[in-house]
């Protein structure tokens, strides 16, 4: 059943989860922050989320209590619609969505100018590996050029989705595309049911610290990572090795580009300049706090902290891209109406 989310229902979702209405605007963030996570429980981003609401308060004046809330849709573009259009503009609301969906307004309507966000930072960059089953005859790049196989999604503008879609219309893949997967967990149980061979563009990190056990017992493998250099830390090829032509070398390299900000967080456009400038403070301060970084280490997290500063320059930086190859990026996303 689909559903269509008015700006009004999401205004009454988000208070149903409690997270704080709009207040007068204040120099320092409210008592409680709500965070927003465009994904479901148990994947990546719902991790890094947690971990830092765990940790970010007690940098901030008064010690404001963040409320992590899940606002999985549309590969979490539902969630970045509600922050940039929705959310109170005074620091008490922000929320992480898919690196995707801060490059989709360039691809199509997303709804939103991601240059207007406030951004706050990520915690880490990202590689994006393709894993299957090993119950699955897909076992390396060579199968999946060769053989049939599905893999699941979460929506237009996600990660998994702009992968699977883009290696299939580049370089021939053999994937029907399964989407509309709620988040990682869910796909990696489907992967576990036999539902689903596999997925692309799947975070290493996310892989590493959520679905460790899943590696360690030899249920899943890592069959291709996808980044403008090659990780070094796993022994599989890069999918930048297999571009030859011009338009794979380009058009993967603007896909790609987005990796560098990870999971960023951002709050609403608008929120004034004192608290966006305490909130990259805080964040700042979070990501090298000792506690912060045994809290993660004990969760496999990596950290790779990048600037709410960086996130804005790279964002300039694709916005000047040509219409011409967005055209062609749209049309091998699935972004093109």
């Amino acid at each position: 059943m689909h559903r269509h989310f008015t700006v009004a229902a999401l205004a009454a979702s988000l208070l149903a989860l409690h997270v704080p209405a709009a207040r007068a605007v204040e120099p320092a963030p409210a008592k409680e922050i709500g965070v927003i996570i465009g994904y479901g429980v148990g994947g990546g981003y719902d991790a890094y989320a947690r971990l830092l609401s765990r940790h970010m308060g007690k940098h901030l004046p008064g010690e404001p209590v963040f409320l992590p809330q899940n606002m999985p849709g549309a590969g979490s573009l539902k969630a970045a619609n509600y922050i940039f259009s929705v959310a109170p503009k005074d620091g008490s609301v922000m929320g992480t969505f898919a690196q995707q969906a801060a490059v989709a307004p360039l691809l199509g309507d997303a709804g939103y100018d991601s240059r207007k966000f406030s951004w706050i930072g990520s915690i880490s960059g990202e590689t994006t590996v393709c894993l299957t089953s090993t119950k699955s005859p897909i076992a390396t790049w060579d199968d999946m050029l060769t053989k049939d196989h599905v893999f699941g999604g979460e929506g237009r503008g996600s990660d998994v989705d702009t992968m699977a879609i883009a290696l299939q219309k580049l370089f021939g893949t053999k994937t029907k595309l399964v989407t509309g997967y709620p988040g990682t967990s869910e796909m990696f149980l489907a992967v576990e049911r036999g539902e689903i061979d596999g997925l692309c563009g799947v975070s290493l990190s996310s892989v590493r610290s959520r679905f460790s056990q899943l590696l360690d017992e030899g249920k899943i493998r890592i069959i291709l990572q996808a980044g403008l250099e090659k990780d070094p830390s796993i022994d599989v090829p890069n999918v930048m090795d297999f571009a030859k032509t011009d338009e794979q070398k380009r058009l993967l390299a603007f896909i790609l580009g987005p990796n560098v900000m990870g999971r960023p967080y951002a709050a609403p456009p608008g929120v004034p300049p004192e608290t966006l400038a305490l909130l990259r403070k805080a964040f700042d301060e979070t990501v090298k706090d000792p506690e912060f970084l045994a809290d993660a280490a004990k969760q496999k997290l990596d950290v790779r902290p990048i600037t709410g500063q960086r996130i804005e320059q790279l964002l300039d930086q694709l916005y000047t891209t040509p219409k011409a190859l967005l055209d062609e990026v749209a049309e091998i996303s699935g972004a093109a109406k």
